[in-house]
C-alpha cells in the first residue's frame, strides 16, 4: 500500500488531483458524506448538552471498509471542500476511520490545478473544529425544527403523516406566498403614454423617424382626448438638445447566487443544474470552487486575465480592478468563481458544462476590462399650443470596452425599451408629425420569483448559505409547498387613441393583448399557503426574516470561534420547545377553511378546504353525514375560487356518450382530470388545454386513442389468460404491472424482460414488499395490504400451476421458482 493516501468527496475529482500527486499518492473518495445524524428523534441526546448521534449508511458501510483498508499503515491527507460541509466531512472521516485528529493532514485549495494541489500538499493545517461545529450546529438545529414542528402539522393540518417544516425552507415558502398574495390583492389602476413619432432626414438625407414622449402619465381618458385636441394643428420645435457622457463598468464575477442567477437568465438552467454543472467544471479543473459569496480575484488570476485582454482585444481594453465583497458573512472561499486558465476560452465534456464554461470565462474576464463609453443625448419638443414638453432620448456607443465580450442577462420583467442613436437634430428645427397616439397602460404587480430572484431575496435577506441555496430551492418544490410552472396569459383590452399628422383626425378604438403570461415562476400551492398561515400563526419568530438571519449570524461566529455551539442551540431550543408543547395542546386544526355560500337546491353550505389529497370543496358541513366532495383543480384554488365554480366542480364526473359499445366520462382525481372508457384512466395533460367540463366526445375518443398508442409503445409483455398483467417500459426501465400495482423486475432480469414467463412473474407479484400506506394508521394498513397481497398471489400462483400442468416444461420452471425459502422449511 501507497505510504500516501488521499481522501477527497467525488471519484471525478479523485481522478483529477491523482494525475497531479505521483506515484506517492493514492486518491480515493469518500462519496460525499460519510455518515449523518440517526433517524428518528433519537438522534440527539438534549439533556447531554445536544449531543448529536451519527451514523454510517447502508449505502457507505462498503466504502468506509475499502477506506479502512487503504487507510492502514498509510499517511491520511483529508482534501475535502474547503467550506464547513467539507471540513465537516472530514471529520467524520477521521471519527469513522480511527484517524488522530492531530497526526492528520487537512489541505485545502479553491481549484483543482497542478500549481495549486502541490502548494496544498506543501502547506497542509489542522482540521479546524470551529467550521466542523458551525455546520453541526446547522444540522442539528435543522433537525429539532423539523422534528420539532412536522408531527404539529401530521396532527394540525388536514393532510396528516405528510407534511414537514425546515427552517429556512419555510422561509423561503413564507417569501413565495406573500408575493403571491400580494400579486393577487394588487389593484390594477390604467392610464395613458402619449408618443409622437416625426418625421426628419437622417444623415444620408433619408427619411428617419423620431420620437418623442410625454414624461407624465395621464390618468383620465378625458385628459387624454383634450390633450389631443389641442395638439391638432399644432406646430413642433426643438427646444433644448443636451448631450452628455456616459459610461457603463462591468459587474464583478460569479458568486454562487448570482451565477444561479445569470445561468437561469441566460441559458435556462434551474438553479440545481447550475450547480449540479458547476461541480462537474470544478471537479475536471476547469473553474475555482463555485460555492462562494466572495467577488474577489487573487493577484495571479488577475495578472492572468490582464495578459488575455491585451493579447486578445488590445491594451485599451485592459482596466485592472479589485473588486469588495459586499456580503459581511462572505467565508465561504476566498476567491469568485473564474476559470482556472484564462487563456482557456473553452472546456468542458458536454453541451451545458461548454454553455456554463463560457459565461464563467467571459464574467471573470469581463470584470478586468475597460467601462464602455457612452453619449446620452436628450432632445426636447415644445408645442405651440400646450406647455409640456415632448422628450426623445438617444444613445451612442462611442467604446465597447467590456461589452465587446459580455452583456449581463436581465429577468424578463425587468427588460426596458433600449434608446437608439437619434438623427440630427438642431435647436430651433421645425418638426413634422407623422402620428401621435395615446395608449392606455397598466401598472404592474412586483413578478413572482423564478429559482433565480428567489436565491437573490434570500441572499438580501441574509438568509442561507451559497452551500444552502439550491437544496432549499430543490426542497420547497419536492415537498409540494411551491410548483415551477408556466402559465398562459389572458387576454386584455385597451384604448387607443391616434392623432394622424397629414388629416389632423383623431381616432379611437378598442384592441386588445396577452397579459399575465409566466415562465418558469413560482406559485404556491394550496398545501403551501396553508401550512405557511399556520407557521406563522404559532411559531412568529422562528420563522421571521430577521430572526433566520440572525441564526445565520450566530452560525458565522461560530467558524470564527467566537461563539460555542452548544450554548447558541440552547438558547434557541428551550423557548421553541415550549413553544412547541402547547402550540401540541392549544392550536386548532388548519384547512385553510372558507365557506363559499349555500348550495340553491339543498340549502347545504358550500366549503372550500385542504383535504387529506389536496384542496377540495365540500357540500354539508362538519356534521352533516352525506357529504359530497369534488376536487378543486388549477387555475382555481382555495383563495380565489367562488359559489359559481364550486357548483361547477360539482357537475363532475360528465358522462359524454358512448365508444365502442361503452359509456365516457369526464371526471377530476387525486391526480388530476381524466376520461374513464371501459376501466381504462385516460389523463388530460396540462398542455393539452382540454377541462373535464368542457371537454367534447370527439375530443375525449382522440385522447382516448393517443392513450392506447402511447400504451403499446411502453408495452413490451402481454399473457392471454391474464389480461390484468403485462411487461411495460417505464421511466426507470421494464417494470410489470398487475392491476394498479407496480411491481420492480431484478436487476439480472431486466436486460430480457420479454423473456420472462407467467410463473416468474407471478413470482415477482407475491413476493413484491407491500405498499407504503400514506397517513394515519399507515403500519396497519401497510400490514393488511401485505396479508391480502400475499393471499390474492397463492391463489394466483396456484391458478397458474393448474393451468400450466399439461405442459411438462413450464410445470419444471413454475416448481423451481416457488420453491420454500429456508425461513418456511424452518
Amino acid at each position: 500500500m501507497s505510504k500516501n493516501l488521499m481522501i477527497v468527496e467525488s471519484p471525478a475529482k479523485a481522478k483529477t488531483i491523482e494525475k497531479y500527486l505521483g506515484e506517492g499518492f493514492v486518491v480515493k473518495s469518500c462519496y460525499g458524506h460519510i455518515r449523518d445524524l440517526a433517524k428518528g428523534d433519537k438522534a440527539i441526546e438534549i439533556e447531554n448538552d445536544y449531543n448529536p448521534i451519527y451514523e454510517v449508511s447502508k449505502e457507505k458501510k462498503e466504502v468506509v471498509k475499502e477506506l479502512k483498508k487503504a487507510a492502514k499503515d498509510a499517511e491520511v491527507w483529508l482534501a475535502t471542500d474547503e467550506d464547513r460541509e467539507g471540513e465537516a466531512i472530514s471529520w467524520h472521516l477521521c471519527e469513522v476511520l480511527g484517524l488522530k485528529e492531530e497526526e492528520t493532514k487537512r489541505i485545502v485549495f479553491h481549484e483543482i490545478t497542478q500549481p495549486a494541489i502541490l502548494n496544498a500538499v506543501q502547506n497542509p493545517r489542522k482540521l479546524n473544529k470551529d467550521l466542523v461545529n458551525a455546520q453541526q450546529a446547522r444540522r442539528v438545529l435543522d433537525r429539532l425544527v423539523g422534528f420539532g414542528i412536522s408531527p404539529i402539522l401530521w396532527r394540525k393540518i388536514a393532510r396528516s403523516g405528510s407534511l414537514s417544516a425546515g427552517r429556512v425552507q419555510s422561509v423561503a415558502v413564507r417569501i413565495v406566498v406573500e408575493r403571491e398574495r400580494e400579486i393577487r390583492n394588487f389593484e390594477v389602476t390604467p392610464h395613458f403614454k402619449v408618443a409622437a413619432f416625426f418625421e426628419v432626414e437622417d444623415e444620408d438625407g433619408k427619411k428617419a423617424i423620431f420620437k418623442a414622449e410625454l414624461p407624465k402619465k395621464i390618468k383620465e381618458e378625458k385628459e387624454v382626448e383634450e390633450f389631443l385636441k389641442d395638439c391638432v394643428g399644432a406646430n413642433y420645435t426643438i427646444n433644448d438638445i443636451k448631450v452628455r457622457p456616459g459610461k457603463k463598468s462591468p459587474p464583478p464575477p460569479f458568486t454562487t447566487s448570482t451565477l444561479q442567477q445569470d445561468a437561469s437568465r441566460s441559458l435556462g438552467f434551474s438553479v440545481l443544474r447550475t450547480m449540479r454543472v458547476a461541480q462537474k467544471l470544478y471537479e475536471a479543473g476547469h473553474i475555482t470552487y463555485m460555492r462562494t459569496d466572495s467577488v474577489n480575484l487573487s493577484d495571479t488570476a488577475r495578472t492572468a486575465a490582464h495578459s488575455m485582454i491585451g493579447s486578445e482585444f488590445g491594451g485599451n481594453y485592459v482596466q485592472p480592478r479589485v473588486f469588495k465583497t459586499k456580503s459581511q458573512s462572505a467565508q465561504e472561499a476566498h476567491e469568485a468563481i473564474r476559470p482556472t486558465y484564462f487563456d482557456k476560452q473553452t472546456a468542458g465534456n458536454d453541451y451545458d458544462e461548454e454553455r456554463l464554461y463560457s459565461l464563467i470565462w467571459k464574467r471573470a474576464v469581463a470584470s478586468q476590462m475597460a467601462d464602455a463609453q457612452l453619449e446620452r443625448t436628450t432632445a426636447k419638443v415644445a408645442i405651440s399650443t400646450r406647455s409640456e414638453e415632448l422628450s426623445g432620448k438617444g444613445e451612442v456607443l462611442k467604446f465597447d470596452g467590456f461589452l465587446k465580450l459580455y452583456r449581463e442577462a436581465v429577468d424578463e420583467d425587468d427588460v426596458q425599451e433600449e434608446s437608439g442613436m437619434l438623427p440630427p437634430l438642431a435647436v430651433g428645427q421645425k418638426l413634422e408629425l407623422k402620428e401621435m397616439e395615446a395608449r392606455e397602460r397598466f401598472n404592474r404587480a412586483a413578478p413572482r420569483y423564478n429559482e433565480a430572484t428567489l436565491v437573490k431575496k434570500l441572499e438580501e435577506l441574509g438568509i442561507g448559505r451559497p452551500s444552502t441555496y439550491a437544496p432549499t430551492i430543490s426542497t420547497i418544490q419536492n415537498r409540494g409547498y411551491v410548483v415551477k410552472e408556466d402559465r398562459d396569459g389572458v387576454k386584455r383590452e385597451y384604448t387607443l387613441f391616434t392623432l394622424d399628422g397629414k388629416t389632423q383626425k383623431i381616432e379611437k378604438k378598442t384592441d386588445s393583448e396577452n397579459t399575465g403570461v409566466e415562465r418558469k415562476k413560482l406559485f404556491p400551492t394550496d398545501t403551501g399557503i396553508v401550512v405557511n398561515d399556520f407557521l406563522l400563526q404559532h411559531f412568529p419568530e422562528v420563522f421571521d426574516y430577521d430572526f433566520t438571519a440572525k441564526i445565520e449570524e450566530e452560525f458565522d461566529e461560530i467558524a470564527e470561534g467566537k461563539m460555542e455551539w452548544t450554548k447558541m442551540i440552547d438558547t434557541f431550543y428551550k423557548p421553541f420547545h415550549k413553544t412547541v408543547e402547547v402550540t401540541m395542546e392549544t392550536a386548532e386544526r388548519a384547512a385553510g377553511e372558507r365557506e363559499l355560500g349555500v348550495h340553491p337546491k339543498s340549502g347545504k353550505p358550500i366549503i372550500a378546504r385542504l383535504g387529506r389529497f389536496g384542496p377540495m370543496v365540500q357540500i354539508g358541513g362538519p356534521d352533516d353525514e352525506e357529504k359530497q366532495y369534488a376536487a378543486i383543480r388549477h387555475p382555481l384554488n382555495l383563495e380565489t375560487v367562488t359559489l359559481e365554480d364550486a357548483l361547477e366542480l360539482f357537475k363532475l364526473p360528465r358522462t359524454l356518450g358512448e365508444f365502442e359499445g361503452h359509456v365516457v366520462k369526464a371526471a377530476a382525481g387525486r391526480f388530476g382530470p381524466y376520461i374513464l372508457h371501459n376501466k381504462v384512466f385516460c389523463s388530460l395533460k396540462k398542455d393539452s388545454g382540454l377541462t373535464p367540463l368542457e371537454i367534447t366526445l370527439e375530443e375525449a375518443i382522440e385522447v382516448i386513442k393517443n392513450k392506447r398508442i402511447e400504451d403499446a409503445k411502453k408495452l413490451i409483455k402481454e399473457f392471454e389468460d391474464y389480461p390484468d398483467i403485462r411487461i411495460l417500459h417505464g421511466r426507470w426501465g421494464p417494470y410489470i404491472k398487475s392491476g394498479k400495482d407496480n411491481v420492480k423486475i431484478p436487476k439480472e432480469k431486466k436486460e430480457e424482460p420479454e423473456k420472462l414467463t407467467i410463473e416468474e412473474v407471478l413470482e415477482l407479484i407475491k413476493n413484491a414488499p407491500p405498499k407504503k400506506a400514506r397517513g394515519r394508521g399507515s403500519k396497519a394498513k401497510a400490514a393488511t395490504t401485505a396479508k391480502s397481497t400475499a393471499k390474492t398471489s397463492a391463489k394466483t400462483t396456484t391458478t397458474a400451476k393448474k393451468k400450466t400442468a399439461a405442459k411438462p416444461k413450464a410445470t419444471a420452471k413454475s416448481k423451481t421458482s416457488t420453491k420454500t425459502s429456508p425461513k418456511t422449511k424452518k
